[in-house]
């Protein structure tokens, strides 16, 4: 057996480089390149290693949070099917990663973590940065990781990571148990040399297989559709990452069976598509959410039934409601006590097409669902032209994207109160023109995660649409864009504070407490002052941005199209007012509210609570 004698870092990356995946005849490298910030913990490590293979790119990061949002966001945009590792120093550089992977976990997004880690020889601790621990010697901050991870290991020896790589990328390139993999790297077994097999570093094409549901079971699915009245789609992320739409599009077309779709599904369909009822739950539309009150039969395609999707439990009254779940997680297909369809979106709704050709929705079903889209679409129109003054609506800023965008372009964002107005006003022209990070909804994600984007899709232009709260958490990012040579294009809303949290104070009878960013008040010690000067465009001008301030619609208008025109990255500060909202529409979300207190607003609001709760419901199978 020929080898070769490399440390262990210099196997790792070697390895890394001859990592393929292959879907359909569409073969590529697995991993782009590696991600970083060293530290004592990996320079001498992976980072000689990365120095000595110049063809597996290394891109410099400023925030170790930020680069696995980077990552995974780029790996969304890809399908899953192409991703990054990313490696800090030991310590706080590889707990900073910790909420990252959490990100990434929840979505279900392959990202390969390689923090640095404690000696694995003993003599010289505690070295610095070590978590000591009275009960074992064997434990070190990395083992945070595990909760947050589908699959974590510590190499203590060069020659496990023969074994344990292939663990790894069984996981990472699995469309059913795809997460954070975190393999924590001791550093001095990093530098440690072994005599490696040469076979570890041939190329190896991992298949991401098509798997089909049970035949049995599909036949029942399909005869429970032939059967119900008013059945209805729920599209999520799962018919994107399957590269579905057509098959979704050739099924609803077949059926007259209507769609409403998640933030990770927003995309599936057109939205205009006579079929389209739109987002689906808390941040639906009314279309959406009254159709799925009547269903008698909800189709999950690729989606986790989230409380915002299912409103709480509340979403599904119907007394006879059945559900079919697709979905190539087994965990994800049994929820609702489905009838389980375990396998790919794609193949699965194309099988089901061929067994439903003499099935169609009754012309009064379909012709409803075409009225709400209408009338949906004419309250979108409202909304994007309020009018609104002295200060612009959210609304209306997502509007003047909207409408100058491409349908080929990308909007980025994750949290506040954006995301579910994007939810509901974006339309969706592109399956991939619609990026929402709403499994962790991870304040500071917006940055970092429209350059993995644009990354991802270079030719795209990249709106990222961020509050003036999360712009503040984490925008260092914005260096690295500027650095790469990606541009971006950054819309950020300055609505002086936590907004989305404070309209949601507000319902729960707290008055908006603590939300607002404002100076202490020294008559009454609260924080109720006048607003803190934050001088946004400033900020961003010194992180190397080009930087345009907005006041008017026709300003951002103006601006929209000077961002177009730029070589470099830009961001758009425009102040918006965050007392004018976009309202809910036929649907509720479960935040539990003080069963106790002296506050009348607080009484009144759980008074509401208590009858809304009243209509959570279990799902249990009839057969």
């Amino acid at each position: 057996m020929t080898t070769m004698r490399l440390t262990t870092s210099q196997a790792l990356i070697l390895f890394l480089k001859n990592q393929y995946v292959q879907r359909d005849d569409v073969k590529q490298k697995f991993f782009a390149g590696c991600i970083g910030i060293f530290g004592h913990g990996n320079v001498a490590g992976i980072g000689q290693a990365l120095q000595q293979n110049p063809d597996f790119r290394y891109y410099q990061a400023r925030n170790e949070q930020a680069m696995v949002h980077l990552a995974a966001a780029f790996s969304k945009m890809k399908n899953r099917l192409q991703t990054f590792a990313c490696t800090t120093s030991i310590g706080p550089g590889a707990t900073n990663m910790v909420t990252g992977a959490a990100t990434a976990t929840v979505n279900r997004l392959p990202v390969l973590l390689l923090p640095g880690d404690i000696f694995a020889r003993r003599n010289v601790a505690p070295v610095l940065q070590q978590l000591e621990w009275d009960t074992s010697q064997d434990i070190s901050v990395n083992d945070a990781f595990k909760p947050v991870s589908r699959y974590w290991d510590r190499i203590n020896r060069p020659d496990q990571i023969l074994t344990s790589m292939y663990e790894a990328m069984r996981v990472l390139t699995s469309p059913a148990d795809a997460g954070a993999v975190t393999i924590a790297m001791p550093q001095d077994v990093q530098t440690e040399a072994y005599d490696y097999p040469e076979e570890f570093f041939y190329p190896r094409t991992w298949q991401i297989a098509r798997s089909r549901p049970d035949q049995q079971l599909l036949a029942t699915a399909c005869q429970w559709i032939k059967d119900s009245k008013q059945p209805m789609i729920i599209a999520g992320g799962g018919v994107i990452y399957s590269g579905a739409v057509d098959a979704l599009k050739q099924f609803i077309e077949t059926t007259g069976i209507p769609v409403t779709e998640t933030m990770a599904g927003k995309g599936s369909i057109p939205y205009d598509h006579p079929l389209a009822l739109g987002a689906m739950g808390v941040t639906g539309t009314p279309g959406a959410n009254i159709l799925a009150r009547e269903a008698d039969l909800i189709i999950g395609i690729g989606t986790r039934y989230t409380d915002f999707t299912s409103a709480s439990k509340t979403a599904f009254q119907n007394p006879n409601v059945r559900f079919i779940n697709i979905n190539v997680t087994e965990f994800d297909a049994f929820k609702h006590s489905a009838l389980p369809l375990v396998g790919d979106a794609k193949v699965t709704l194309q099988e089901m097409s061929k067994l439903l050709i003499d099935f169609k929705t009754s012309s009064d079903y379909q012709q409803r669902a075409q009225n709400y889209n209408h009338e949906w679409d004419a309250e979108v129109n409202r909304i994007y032209h309020l009018g609104h003054r002295p200060l612009l609506s959210q609304g209306e800023v997502i509007g003047a994207v909207n409408e100058f965008s491409q349908p080929e372009d990308v909007v980025v964002c994750a949290a506040g109160s954006l995301p579910g107005d994007l939810h509901k006003l974006w339309r969706t022209r592109d399956p991939k023109g619609f990026h929402l990070e709403y499994g962790y909804s991870c304040m500071g994600y917006e940055v970092a995660g429209g350059l993995g984007v644009k990354m991802a899709a270079p030719e795209r232009e990249v709106y990222v649409m961020v509050g003036d709260a999360s712009w503040l958490m984490m925008s260092q990012e914005i260096i690295s864009s500027i650095q790469e040579g990606y541009k971006l294009i950054v819309l950020l809303l300055n609505n002086h504070g936590y907004a989305s949290i404070g309209g949601l104070s507000a319902s729960v009878g707290s008055a908006g407490f603590g939300t607002r960013y404002q100076f202490r008040n020294k008559d009454n010690g609260t924080l109720s002052g006048d607003y803190l000067p934050i001088d946004f465009a400033a900020n961003a001008r010194s992180l190397g941005a080009h930087v345009i301030e907005a006041n008017t619609i026709t300003d951002l208008q103006i601006a929209l199209l000077d961002a177009k025109s730029q070589k470099n990255s830009t961001v758009i500060v425009i102040e918006t007012d965050r007392e004018q909202r976009v309202s809910g529409y036929e649907s509720w979300w479960d935040v539990a509210i003080a069963e106790v207190s002296k506050d009348p607003q607080v009484k009144s609001a759980r008074q509401k609570y208590e009858k809304m709760i009243a209509r959570e419901r279990y799902y249990f199978k009839k057969d």
